[in-house]
């Protein structure tokens, strides 16, 4: 404020006792870390000591105080563990505030919280007669009962030069402290306000801020004429811990006639709040065994009110345990940290797996006479550790096995071992220690049942070890605990029977070979090939058979297996591979049941020179006169070396032609040339022997015939087509005859096709004169027989239906009738038509009649013409005679029309109307 400027004066009124008060009051939520605020502020002299205490800031985070540290930002002040801010030096504060930030972070998480600190310095006692500061805490205000006293508060005067001159400066005021839930009554004055000016002019007093007028709203009130400030309801420390408020004073026309003033309000904490937990119920664990003051859990229960007080300060102990053994107090909990530790030895899961403490949190620092308590519950569970080695339920097992059997469990190992089931702990691991050097067994481990299952894992032979002594030794998965030792019931023995059975007879030598020349004589004997019973103690006999012998040339003793040949062995067989033939037999004992085995014979021939050497090509071609090209020969033969090439090729001396028309040359050990001798040799065919011997001891020679065909050939020495019929055996005559035949044979056959087409047209153009609904053939029977009352019954209408058919009848002599004509003889009876004609009897009379031709044992054995000799009685149609007059009467046609399109044609010919 500017010089000449009035004087503020301020009345301090406060109801209830009020309390020294540091620290941050703003309302918690329930285990939320960091700062219980974000600004601490309090009131402090000018003259600070080394290691004075000045504040104490509080934090959370939700794992209770261990692990947290704190650090400032200020040189001058620390924060300790329990958040005790101090001087580390003597210091005197010469402005009238110092700030500085507080940090804390937790050493696990690395996290960090930030809090700033507001140290207010208090005036002189002179200046402030009516309040009296103590170091380090807000000033006290006056008795609830005592009168409010106005207080001027005069800025010092100063002399100079010019003579006095009466100074203003701008007052710290003290905060207020206001106890929460005060009874009133409301509104309750706080604190009056007064400016030096309101003896001058009118002044009028307001507050601004939160709790003002801003929300929550008018919790504190202002007499604008008087300057008495009031809180008009209780106050709740949880809810808003601080106020800040600004107070301004006005003119009657709003000019400011004093800068504003700073107002804080403090709500003084009580103890209305109780220790909540975190949890109700906490979980927790600790090996078995373990020593006291082994760390279990740690349990966290917070207070709402303030933690610098009495009033939040938590404080732990254990109300009950259950069970209560092997000690009633095996567990102690550090009264301000929560945390529970063990405090006697004897834990074993395998006695009680869990424990169940009741733990009590009261504030007043633990005042059970004073303070508010809360209880939860910690549940401790006994872990479990390898303290119990596995063991054996008896010392010896006993177990059987038969003989070439594997993957057969033999033996069932039972332990028992009280440490957690379906455990590390508890899990056995069996193994051989002794009597099984060659790995017949293996021990495997039910996961369910925790046995030993003894497996063969490598067959066992009864010939060799009747029976086998093992010893088995059982562990578990996890090794055991220090100082546990093994105990002599983790060994045992067991003993396992190996059961004989009827092994199969086997071959030693399998494949067995033996090399011997091919074509030894029926009867030979070859070899023995015999099987050993490998049951040596048990008396039975073998016997042999052949199984497979795809040549059916050896033959097997049945008692003692020797093998003698049934055939000639070929090595040239189809059923040779790569000069070995191979058999398997059959080897079976006696025994219960019976046992058989396999064995394969194979038998390596060597060749012999058996076979003669062969020709090729059989035919072959060349040109009638000498020239370059000649005929390619190779000798083949079925044996092998040495027993093949190189062959000598020559031409026999009988017949002499052979030699005096062809010469034969030999190109190396397989191949020779065959060419003409002679310039000149008349086309056709030509047989050519020739001798071919092989390199065999002894040799063997063959005469081949090659067909040769000399023909013409061209200037490419090919030969022509007309060469090639004449070296066929044909002359020139013959093949002129040839052709002419072919030319006289095509021409036939187009005038064939020539007069088959004229034919055709001709049948055509016939058919056309004759208009289709006059041609009648196919549709007028033929009858023997009108009928009664007829006088044309002679009349021949076979003509109609097959005029061409029929010229032969005709003109064939009397007394002679056709195979396929009817009979003479009995005639069958044909069914009677119906009186009154209608559409369909004509075709139901053809129907029958033709059922009775089907059942004539006299008709023909072939299709033919069936004869109708009788039509029927008492047919209204008349004589058809009547077709020729055309004057019929008054007979009604009409019913022709029903009959179809060629009788309606009549019906319209005799029954129509009259003619014009």
């Amino acid at each position: 404020m500017t010089a000449g400027s009035g004087v503020l004066l301020v009345l301090l009124s406060l109801s209830g006792a009020l309390r020294a008060h540091n620290g941050d009051l703003t309302a918690r939520e329930t285990c939320k870390a960091g700062f219980s605020e974000e600004d601490y502020t309090a009131l402090i002299s000018e003259n600070i000591l080394e290691g004075e205490k000045l504040l104490k800031v509080s934090f959370s985070s939700c794992l209770g105080t261990k692990g947290t540290q704190y650090e400032t930002n200020s040189v001058d002040f620390k924060v300790r563990a329990d958040g005790t801010v101090f001087a580390t030096r003597e210091l005197r504060i010469p402005s009238e505030q110092v700030a500085f930030t507080v940090t804390a972070w937790d050493g696990q998480t690395a996290e960090r919280w930030d809090a700033v600190v507001r140290l207010l310095v208090a005036q002189p006692s002179s200046a402030r007669p009516a309040h009296k500061l103590q170091k380090g805490k807000p000033s006290a205000g006056l008795d609830a009962s005592q009168p409010p006293n106005d207080t001027l508060l005069p800025w010092p005067q100063h002399q100079n030069a010019n003579g006095l001159r009466r100074q203003k400066r701008d007052w710290v005021i003290p905060p207020i402290n206001v106890p929460e839930n005060s009874r009133g009554p409301f509104p309750q004055q706080l604190v009056r306000i007064r400016s030096d000016k309101d003896n001058d002019i009118p002044i009028r007093y307001s507050i601004t801020g939160v709790g003002a007028d801003q929300p929550p709203m008018e919790v504190f009130s202002i007499d604008s004429m008087s300057g008495r400030m009031y809180v008009t309801r209780p106050m709740d420390r949880e809810e808003r811990a601080s106020y800040h408020l600004r107070a301004h004073a006005v003119d009657m026309n709003g000019n400011k006639v004093e800068n504003p003033i700073d107002l804080y309000i403090y709500v003084i904490d009580m103890n209305d709040n109780r220790p909540e937990f975190v949890n109700q119920v906490y979980n927790g664990s600790v090996d078995e065994g373990s020593k006291p003051g082994t760390y279990v859990m740690t349990v966290t229960a917070n207070d709402a009110d303030d933690s610098t007080t009495a009033n939040g300060m938590v404080r732990y102990r254990i109300v009950t345990q259950t069970p209560q053994s092997p000690s009633q107090n095996m567990f102690t909990i550090n009264s301000e940290t929560g945390d529970i530790v063990t405090v006697a030895a004897g834990l074993d899961r395998e006695k009680v797996q869990q424990y169940t403490v009741i733990v009590q949190a009261t504030d007043m620092e633990g005042n059970l006479n004073y303070g508010l308590s809360n209880t939860a519950t910690a549940i401790i569970s006994v872990t479990d550790v390898n303290d119990n080695p596995p063991e054996f339920t008896t010392s010896t097992y006993a177990g059987e096995v038969p003989e070439n059997q594997v993957e057969v469990v033999v033996a069932n190992l039972t332990v028992m071992d009280r440490d957690q089931p379906h455990s590390p702990n508890w899990n056995a691991f069996y193994r051989i220690i002794s009597g099984d050097p060659s790995g017949h067994f293996s021990i495997r481990t039910d996961p369910v049942t925790n046995e030993g299952m003894v497996t063969v894992v490598k067959a066992v032979d009864y010939e060799l070890n009747r029976a086998f002594m093992l010893t088995v030794m059982v562990s578990n998965q996890a090794p055991l605990a220090s100082g546990i030792q093994m105990s002599f019931q983790s060994t045992a023995g067991v003993t396992i029977s190996v059961v004989d059975i009827n092994e199969a007879p086997y071959f030693p030598s399998n494949h067995k070979l033996i090399r011997l020349e091919e074509g030894v004589p029926t009867g030979t004997v070859l070899t023995t090939f015999s099987a050993v019973d490998p049951d040596r103690f048990m008396q039975q006999a073998v016997r042999y058979s052949k199984l497979s012998d795809p040549a059916n040339w050896l033959h097997i003793n049945a008692t003692n297996g020797q093998i003698t040949t049934a055939a000639v062995l070929d090595r040239e067989s189809l059923y040779i591979k790569n000069n070995v033939y191979e058999a398997t037999f059959l080897a079976a004992d006696n025994g219960i049941p019976p046992a058989s085995g396999t064995g394969t014979l194979q038998i390596y021939l060597i060749d012999i020179n058996d076979n003669a050497p062969e020709l090729l090509p059989k035919e072959a071609q060349i040109c009638e006169k000498p020239s370059l090209n000649a005929i390619n020969i190779t000798a083949a033969d079925a044996d092998v070396d040495p027993n093949i090439g190189p062959y000598v090729f020559e031409l026999p001396f009988a017949p002499a032609a052979v030699r005096k028309n062809w010469t034969i040359t030999r190109l190396n050990g397989d191949y020779a040339q065959l060419s003409l001798r002679i310039l000149y040799l008349e086309a056709g065919m030509y047989d050519v022997p020739i001798i071919v011997t092989d390199s065999g001891n002894p040799p063997l020679s063959n005469t081949s015939v090659i067909k040769v065909k000399v023909c013409p050939c061209d200037e490419n020495g090919d030969c022509t087509t007309v060469g090639a019929v004449a070296a066929a055996g044909l002359g020139t005559s013959a093949i002129v005859a040839i052709l002419i035949c072919v030319v006289i044979l095509l021409t036939m056959v187009l005038l064939f096709v020539v007069w088959m087409k004229r034919r055709e047209k001709e049948r055509h153009t016939k058919q056309l004169l004759i208009d289709p609904e006059d041609d009648v053939r196919d549709n007028i029977l033929k009858y023997d027989e009108e009928g009664g009352g007829e006088e044309d019954q002679d009349y021949d209408l076979s003509q109609l239906q097959q005029p061409e058919s029929m010229e032969h009848v005709l003109s064939k002599a009397p007394g002679v009738r056709r195979v396929d004509e009817r009979p003479v003889g009995a005639e069958p009876q044909y069914p009677v038509r119906p009186v009154v004609p209608h559409p369909g009897d004509i075709g139901d009379f053809i129907t029958e009649g033709l059922r009775a031709a089907d059942n004539d044992p006299t008709a023909p054995p072939y299709d033919s013409l069936l004869v109708f000799d009788y039509e029927g009685s008492g047919s209204t149609a008349g004589s058809v005679s009547s077709l020729n007059s055309s004057s019929s009467g008054d007979q009604d046609y009409d019913y022709l029309n029903d009959w179809g399109p060629r009788f309606k044609k009549l019906a319209d010919m005799y029954g129509g109307g009259e003619e014009d």
